[in-house]
């Protein structure tokens, strides 16, 4: 079975969350099974071990599952990219439109060095909003955002087309 045959298996349809007409993909039956969740670590690590990535940004909170986790295979440093409010030292800002909402979020104008390489890492790619704000976070910062990487992708949302003009280093696990 392979890891995208693997995932589609134990992903969860939630219909109406979070709100009516929306069938919410919920990966925390991924985090029930280690060995499952070893895999798709493992996975993402032979993806991106000869990238030269410099570091791993993973956009909150469900991007830190598996984003800290890699950054730490890796051997790179690990960013956060919060909603706005939950981080406490200098930061900068991005509103972005949501598939269901409107959402800020922010990271740490530290959080980097000029010309760094950043991975973005999020479990989900819906419309391409979230990546997108993280990008041009990174991006005002100095860093370059070598790609971006995601558990599963809601392909008929066409995120993928939003991101492309940032990167075309997109890898989806699980592609709906």
């Amino acid at each position: 079975m392979t890891i995208e045959e693997r995932l589609k298996s134990v992903i969860r349809d939630v219909p109406d969350f979070p709100k009516p007409g929306i069938v919410f993909k919920d990966i925390s039956t991924i985090l029930l099974d280690s060995d499952l969740s070893q895999e798709v670590l493992n996975h993402l690590t032979v993806i991106y071990a000869g990238q030269n990535i410099d570091a791993v940004a993973g956009i909150e909170s469900r991007g830190f599952l598996f984003g800290f986790p890699l950054a730490m295979k890796l051997g790179v440093p690990f960013i956060l990219i919060r909603k706005e409010g939950k981080l406490p030292y200098k930061k900068i800002s991005f509103s972005y439109d949501l598939e269901y909402g409107k959402s800020t979020i922010e990271m740490h104008t530290d959080a980097l060095k000029v010309g760094q390489r950043v991975l973005i890492h999020d479990d989900l790619l819906a419309t391409g909003g979230s990546a997108e704000a993280a990008a041009k976070l990174i991006e005002k910062c100095g860093g370059k955002v070598s790609g971006f990487n995601f558990l599963v992708s809601l392909d008929f949302l066409n995120g993928n087309e939003k991101l492309k003009p940032i990167s075309d280093n997109i890898v989806n696990l699980a592609r709906f």
